[in-house]
């Protein structure tokens, strides 16, 4: 890899699995202190810290639910301490449950909007306390709000909140120069959407048949915008959204 991260410190949500432990990875290579923060999977935030430090990078796990004002607090203090200051924030914890018009609750959407939303803005308000003039901020978002799948109303909701909150947030940040910026993937083959069931019956191979470059995405499909975004080459970059989906729409 090039180290162009290098001496850069940063905190990544939810990167025990899927886009998040494919960042920690990745960003660990280009020379990035990582904090690789999880809400339970302890075991697998460690064996991600374990890959990075293997590979010669720098890496530690810290707990916090990110839909918890008193926990976020702590894990960016606790980075703070660890490293002196934070330079790039990727917010990517989040909550993926498909569920048709008829299932949807008040519990249902108040779980979407605390994490997938309030959570990312948790999140940017701890984060730019520690963050000096110039520092990165990374929202993953999704191209559901792009193509609208079925039974994905109330996801779709606070993804599109992400498009929102980004935009915003560029323009409130912009006088510390500090970048804000989101990452709209299209349907990629992660444990989540497995779990969540999005792929189940035909909608894998619908999704593939639509996609101009026929097939899903992976998460090393985008780990280099990532990189970008995060890095001082993305200086003057703020405000936008990049679409990662194989040309489906």
């Amino acid at each position: 890899m090039s180290n162009r991260l290098l001496g850069k410190v940063a905190v990544i949500t939810g990167s025990s699995k899927g886009f998040g432990a494919a960042i920690a990875r990745r960003f660990g290579s280009e020379g990035a202190s990582v904090v690789v923060n999880y809400a339970s999977s302890k075991d697998a935030a460690d064996e991600v810290v374990g890959e990075v430090v293997k590979a010669g990078g720098k890496a530690v796990a810290i707990k916090a639910n990110m839909r918890e004002p008193a926990e976020v607090e702590q894990l960016f203090a606790e980075a703070n301490r660890a490293h002196g200051r934070i330079d790039v924030l990727v917010n990517n914890a989040g909550l993926f449950d498909i569920q048709p018009l008829e299932n949807i609750s008040v519990e249902l959407f108040r779980k979407h909007m605390e994490l997938n939303v309030f959570g990312y803005l948790l999140a940017v308000k701890e984060a730019v306390g520690y963050m000096p003039d110039g520092g990165s901020i990374v929202n993953l978002g999704s191209t559901i709000t792009v193509f609208g799948a079925p039974n994905s109303s109330v996801y779709a909701a606070s993804k599109g909140a992400i498009d929102g909150l980004t935009r915003s947030l560029s323009n409130e940040l912009a006088p510390r120069k500090i970048r804000v910026n989101a990452i709209k993937p299209g349907v990629v083959d992660t444990e989540g959407v497995q779990a969540g069931g999005f792929l189940q019956a035909d909608f894998g191979p619908i999704i593939i048949s639509q996609t101009p470059l026929r097939r899903l995405g992976v998460p090393d499909d985008i780990t280099p915008a990532a990189v970008y975004l995060a890095s001082d080459e993305s200086s003057w970059t703020t405000g936008e959204y990049f679409i990662l989906a194989g040309g489906h729409r």
